[in-house]
């Protein structure tokens, strides 16, 4: 990769894919549009104001898009889709049954060990404006807290000191920075540091939306959780946890609760010397879009909905096919991660995410995943761990079952209640009204205890009051222009309820 960013110039060749003519048109054009963007990105360069550290720093960052961008136009002329006749399910050796685990004998591993959470999430889905991870989702404590109580429960228990990451985006660097001090005395150890802030792409033009580095956030973008990878290398992170002696590294995004330090699969990592693994889980009806594992051309490779060819879109989702998804849980071997980044570069496949401007004007993302990157690393392959290792919030309805009676804390890990007599958790399907966080607190008084509930679904303006109790199948729809009270102490069970209601019948 080089240095720097330098403007083209009439004497610098861009390099020319030989074909049929179609393609060398598609070629030029794409010659074309490459010069354009090192043009407009050395420009932007040139506007940073922050002193000589600042604009090494921000000429690495736009480097490696330029990278990711010259890649996805050469893609795009030699059309590599992938080839759906090669897409297997993955072989068994691919994929080892969690139960299949053995618990290590000593707490050694530990010691080598380091955890990363991907905090770089807003919850924009969920009406929030700050950092996702500062929203409070049990006992009055937020994920982060979670996670610091769990990290600070295993250090202390274990004697450890197994520093925790949080690697935020330009969105959430300052609020997290502003939430972490509060730790100050906690016995963990954490670190912060920022992935990269990409420019947003004139879907016509392929030009940068930015004019300069210091322009508005809403014309920038954190690539993904694939920029892990980058991030870690030219923050110096990497190499301080190398030179720390830390060898494990285990990855997760911050909204799920499930993913806690889990001895066996570290143990696991060591006893089968593998580089890279992926905890996936099961699929149900509600996980068709995550990501899977595939086996193409006896490789084991992650493959995400938007690199399917739309023709095959079903096929994706078919739970015969692919039984299992990605939980973006990862562990990888910090030595190998160094030693991919600095000869071969972590080449992830790039994701196109179309957006739109406030004004409409349509626009690109180019991202990767962090899964992705299991094809780079020896004897990668995926643990099929159970669902309680994957309880993301990505929503309201995710909020109120992790909020509910169905689970109780044990220093920061989320355990199910021993009462309930499902292993299965109750689908909750709240509707429009319950979309963004303000509107979901103003309309529970109390959560509800739902320790028999199998299904909620509630539609429409409707309240909670305090003490509810819903068991078996609850549905509740308060149809336009109608609102349904739900009074205090109610109980619910097998009920259907519609219509304009204060239920004081009940």
């Amino acid at each position: 990769m080089s240095s720097s960013l330098k403007p083209d110039h009439p004497g610098h060749r861009v390099p020319r894919t030989r074909g049929a003519t179609a393609m060398n048109f598609k070629s030029a054009t794409t010659g074309v549009a490459t010069k354009t963007m090192r043009n407009e990105l050395a420009r932007l360069v040139q506007t940073v104001q922050d002193g000589p550290e600042t604009k090494r720093a921000f000429d690495v960052e736009m480097q490696s898009f330029f990278d990711l961008f010259a890649r996805y136009l050469a893609e795009k002329v030699k059309n590599q889709a992938l080839d759906w006749d090669r897409v297997k399910s993955p072989a068994a050796d691919q994929i080892v049954p969690y139960d299949q685990l053995i618990a290590p004998k000593t707490k050694d591993a530990l010691s080598k060990l380091a955890v990363l959470k991907v905090n770089g999430g807003l919850g924009t889905s969920m009406g929030m404006t700050g950092a996702k991870s500062a929203l409070e989702v049990k006992d009055d404590m937020t994920f982060l807290d979670l996670t610091v109580r769990q990290i600070e429960h295993l250090n202390t228990t274990h004697r450890v000191d197994v520093p925790l990451i949080l690697m935020t985006s330009f969105n959430t660097h300052d609020d997290t920075l502003r939430i972490i001090k509060k730790y100050a005395n906690q016995q963990v150890r954490i670190t912060t540091f920022n992935q990269s802030r990409y420019p947003r792409i004139y879907t016509e033009t392929l030009l940068p939306v930015p004019k300069t580095a210091a322009d508005d956030k809403k014309n920038w973008y954190p690539p993904g959780h694939g920029d892990l990878y980058n991030a870690l290398l030219h923050s110096g992170v990497l190499d301080q946890l190398l030179a720390e002696g830390k060898e494990y590294l285990f990855v997760s995004n911050s909204d799920n609760l499930g993913a806690v330090v889990d001895e066996k699969i570290l143990q696991h990592m060591i006893d089968t010397q593998s580089e890279f693994i992926m905890e996936v889980t099961d699929k149900t009806k509600a996980d068709v879009k995550g990501g899977t594992l595939i086996d193409y051309d006896g490789t084991v490779r992650l493959l995400e909905v938007a690199q399917v060819p739309s023709e095959h879109i079903e096929d994706f989702k078919s739970v015969r096919k692919f039984k299992i998804f990605n939980t973006n849980n990862i562990w990888i071997h910090l030595p190998a991660l160094k030693h991919v980044m600095e000869t071969d570069g972590m080449e992830l496949e790039i994701i196109v995410n179309p957006k739109a401007m406030d004004d409409g004007t349509p626009v690109v993302q180019l991202e990767t995943a962090a899964g992705a990157a299991i094809k780079h690393f020896k004897n990668g392959h995926g643990v099929n761990v159970p669902r309680s290792r994957f309880l993301p919030v990505k929503s309201c309805s995710d909020l109120l079952l992790i909020k509910s009676d169905i689970y109780s804390l044990e220093h920061g890990t989320l355990v199910i209640n021993p009462s309930r007599m499902f292993e299965t958790t109750p689908v909750i399907k709240l509707g429009d009204h319950f979309k963004k966080i303000q509107q979901f607190q103003k309309r529970f008084k109390k959560i509800p205890k739902i320790l028999e509930l199998d299904h909620l679904t509630v539609t429409g303006d409707v309240y909670f009051g305090r003490n509810v109790t819903l068991r078996g199948t609850v549905i509740v729809v308060a149809n336009e222009g109608q609102r349904i009270d739900i009074p205090d102490g109610c109980v619910l069970e097998n009920r259907l309820l519609s219509g304009n209601l204060t239920m004081t019948e009940l």
